[in-house]
């Protein structure tokens, strides 16, 4: 089983994204993206990282998510066995869901967001990911927790869980992304990890380095007599 959320927020500009799987490393094989090209979600039986890549491209040279989903997955005569998800700079959402993706499977829209699943225990599955999603407040890490958690909660995987990830870029803050590539209890890592994230002496670290709004942040220079000397070895 695999679930992914793709999301927009309009209100903050920001992109958002997170999936699990009862396999192994999710977030290298489902989700891509930044700020300047919005958001993908390759997965599947035999998942194209290609897809994800090519889908990203067209998005950020000004194509629509529908538009250039439907262009990366119309000529790969392997496209039954796949899906792809995505969500584009405005927030437009595409989708794909090959024929031979294993059922329960399939892809749900919302506003600002698409939810897309695969061996699914239920179709509930997919649907608490996105009311969650939509129902809960706060910033957009919170909210895409809270639906992966919703959606194990509505059946899950019957292998058990093994990878989770998350995914939330804006141009005016440095790229959150997180991996448990392979854990008895990923989705508690994945928070644990998140928790951390926003943690000092880290959180404090990512206000200060580059960002595609402020490509030349850098730590306020210190004052050359504020430096301590080094030792020369004489008295």
């Amino acid at each position: 089983m695999t679930v992914s959320i793709l999301a927009y927020d309009e209100k903050t500009g920001t992109h958002g994204g997170a999936a699990m799987t009862g396999s192994l490393c999710v977030g290298g094989w489902v989700l891509r993206g930044g700020a300047d090209s919005g958001l993908s979600a390759s997965q599947g039986t035999a998942p194209s990282t290609l897809w994800g890549e090519d889908v990203l491209g067209k998005m950020k040279a000004g194509m629509s998510a529908p538009d250039a989903v439907a262009e990366v997955t119309g000529s790969d005569t392997g496209r039954a066995h796949r899906q792809l998800a995505a969500i584009d700079l405005r927030g437009r959402t595409g989708h794909f869901t090959g024929e031979m993706s294993v059922p329960v499977c399939g892809a749900l829209e919302g506003p600002g967001l698409v939810v897309s699943g695969n061996m699914l225990a239920d179709w509930s599955v997919i649907v608490a990911v996105r009311d969650t999603y939509l129902s809960t407040q706060g910033p957009m890490p919170d909210r895409l927790m809270a639906a992966l958690v919703a959606g194990a909660q509505a059946g899950g995987d019957s292998r058990g869980l093994l990878s989770a990830a998350l995914l939330v870029a804006s141009r005016a803050t440095t790229p959150l992304t997180l991996r448990i590539d392979r854990s008895a209890k990923p989705l508690e890592d994945l928070s644990d990890l998140l928790a951390a994230a926003r943690a000092e002496p880290y959180y404090g670290w990512t206000r200060v380095v580059p960002t595609l709004d402020d490509p030349y942040r850098a730590p306020d220079l210190v004052e050359p007599e504020a430096l301590p000397l080094p030792e020369t070895g004489t008295e």
